[in-house]
């Protein structure tokens, strides 16, 4: 039996399934994760957002609490965070993604799952937020859009 994925999903994600572009694809990662093909994680920091949001995006949100496993920030991700900012990955404007990395980093998470291409998911910013979890005695964790998540069915020729 596979073990299952614990996958990070950031804010992005849970707007992208009312978004013309992102729709299709974060639709059907929310269906693989309610039919059991990956546990969902979130953290605080996505909480905080939701409430900013849109009301459908925080209906959809609520509508998925009991899916979640719900991430602490703790010292240790904040100190991951700030390590992330002292590299200059992103800048302290934008210190709220670094956390979202270093949340999902710290408690052991497979993958990052997210929209937000310039300062999450980007072939730059994953290969150092990377080498900074590394430094610090943490693993490796695959950041990916839903579209490179979502499991497609096999064609059969």
């Amino acid at each position: 039996m596979n073990k299952k994925l614990r996958i990070y999903v950031d804010t992005s994600v849970f707007g992208g399934v009312f978004d013309i572009e992102f729709m299709e694809p974060s639709t059907a990662l929310f269906q693989q994760i309610r039919s059991g093909q990956f546990l969902l994680c979130v953290s605080e920091v996505v909480r905080r957002e939701i409430e900013f949001a849109p009301e459908r995006v925080r209906n959809f949100y609520a509508e998925c609490a009991n899916l979640t496993e719900m991430l602490t920030i703790t010292k240790e991700c904040i100190e991951l965070r700030e390590q992330y900012l002292a590299q200059g990955i992103v800048s302290r404007k934008y210190l709220d993604d670094a956390l979202h990395v270093a949340a999902a980093t710290v408690s052991g998470c497979d993958m990052i799952v997210s929209w937000n291409f310039k300062h999450i998911v980007h072939f730059e910013k994953i290969s150092l937020y990377n080498a900074i979890n590394r430094i610090h005695g943490y693993r490796e964790i695959f950041i990916n859009s839903p579209s490179e998540v979502i499991v497609y069915e096999e064609e059969t020729i």
